[in-house]
């Protein structure tokens, strides 16, 4: 079953989540949305910083980090943008490079000049607060039963 990520991104205006994840698979797509909700107005290496940076912020809520990334499709409005992208993207990942695909397409987010698909697999999800307290409890009933 999917459950949201809490990523501590702006509540989306849509009918959507930044991020889902699914029996250890997260789902997300960012855009450079600033945390008072606006769109990063700058050029495009300064909304691919935002966009990554959101996207690291929303893997960590996962308990994920870049380096779990597995795929990326990435949608750019204008394609001489791909020099200055390519170069900001550098900087976030090593190899081994998750496999990437990048697009030009219109965006429908306005001021927006990239939006950045991502899947990942998280290791281990982090555990809720209720699930956190249930295992010691589940622990010591366990130990309890094997002395019988």
């Amino acid at each position: 079953m999917k459950r949201p990520v809490k990523t501590g991104l702006p509540a989306p205006s849509a009918p959507i989540e930044w991020a889902t994840i699914a029996d250890g698979v997260f789902y997300t797509a960012q855009i450079p949305i600033k945390p008072d909700g606006k769109i990063e107005t700058g050029d495009i290496a300064a909304q691919t910083t935002l966009t990554l940076d959101n996207l690291k912020r929303s893997l960590k809520a996962a308990g994920g980090t870049l380096a779990d990334v597995a795929q990326v499709l990435i949608y750019l409005p204008d394609p001489t943008d791909f020099p200055g992208m390519n170069a900001v993207y550098a900087e976030y990942f090593t190899a081994p490079y998750p496999n990437r695909a990048t697009i030009v397409a219109q965006l429908m987010v306005p001021g927006a000049k990239i939006e950045i698909v991502a899947y990942a697999h998280i290791r281990k999800a982090p555990k809720t607060r209720a699930a956190a307290r249930k295992a010691p409890a589940k622990k010591a009933a366990k130990k309890k039963a094997g002395r019988r």
